[in-house]
């Protein structure tokens, strides 16, 4: 009698185990563990994930994008990561290594961008336009509501509310930049091809896509110096890394000054995204207008 009351007591215990091995992450506390490649993407997944979400930035806020070597530390964080958030174009040279022996899945941010091309080479800058940086923002909230449904409505409440601040943003600048329609805008880094662009500018710059650190030639500098003596430009606009060198040299050239602005390719100290698109755009238009 003792065994058949314990084998139902038993019977009765196998229901209560099997839901509690279904909880739902919302009911265990557990987060969506994600990890992503750069400062933008981490900022926008934190936007859009919010308390869902614990995020992973492989390439560190105080490091460049372009000279970042991943690390046996960066693939066992990986491994432990349900999703992988890049933002493609081949700005994560290092992908395969993160990828390779992983089931991670990947979620590539720059799916249905209107991608520029210099000299046959995809920017990779994105982020630095509002309309591109909104399309990676779909394909995070996209990602993260297929891999956590449950939590469906909360990442597209969040999404949608943040889609609405970039394009306020946008807004607020397009009538003040449909005013210096075709402008050339002088920089130390080939890396603001997306928000001229967007709002109708011209961009001349010292470095390339990728050699934001790299030495510019004396022909190139001789013909820039050309160029902006020729066009009455004064302002070189620079981000602050190594290519300020090559800055100060056109700018001594030329007589002119040096502006700051932001590639946002690691954290902005003390600024959020908006904040800091915010300053670039209020910089460009003051100096060009």
């Amino acid at each position: 009698m003792k065994k058949i009351f314990f084998k139902l007591a038993m019977l009765a215990t196998i229901p209560m185990i099997l839901m509690g091995c279904g909880k739902s992450k919302e009911e265990t506390g557990d987060k969506l563990k994600v990890a992503v490649s750069i400062s933008p993407l981490k900022e926008f997944t934190e936007i859009i994930g919010g308390d869902k979400v614990d995020i992973y930035c492989v390439v560190k806020e105080n490091m460049e994008p372009h000279d970042f070597d991943f690390s046996p530390s960066d693939k066992k964080e990986l491994m432990e990561r349900e999703l992988f958030i890049y933002n493609g174009l081949g700005l994560e040279d290092w992908l395969s290594q993160a990828e390779e022996g992983s089931d991670i899945k990947l979620v590539d941010t720059s799916t249905n961008a209107d991608v520029i091309k210099v000299n046959e080479t995809a920017d990779p800058h994105i982020w630095l336009s509002l309309k591109e940086a909104t399309n990676q923002c779909i394909n995070i909230k996209d990602a993260l509501v297929e891999a956590d449904p449950e939590n469906k409505d909360y990442y597209e409440e969040n999404y949608n509310n943040y889609k609405d601040e970039l394009n306020n943003l946008y807004e607020e600048y397009k009538p003040k930049f449909d005013t210096i329609q075709g402008e050339t805008f002088v920089t130390s880094h080939e890396a603001f091809g997306y928000l001229c662009r967007e709002f109708g500018l011209e961009q001349k710059a010292i470095t390339g896509l990728f050699n934001a650190e790299g030495e510019i030639t004396f022909k190139d500098m001789e013909d820039l110096v050309e160029y902006c003596k020729s066009n009455g430009i004064k302002t070189i606009f620079s981000e602050g890394t190594e290519s300020q060198k090559s800055s100060e040299t056109l700018v001594k050239e030329i007589g002119g000054t040096i502006v700051p602005i932001y590639t946002l390719e690691t954290k902005t100290e003390g600024k959020t995204y908006i904040e800091a698109m915010k300053d670039n755009y209020e910089k460009i238009y003051e100096e060009l207008k």
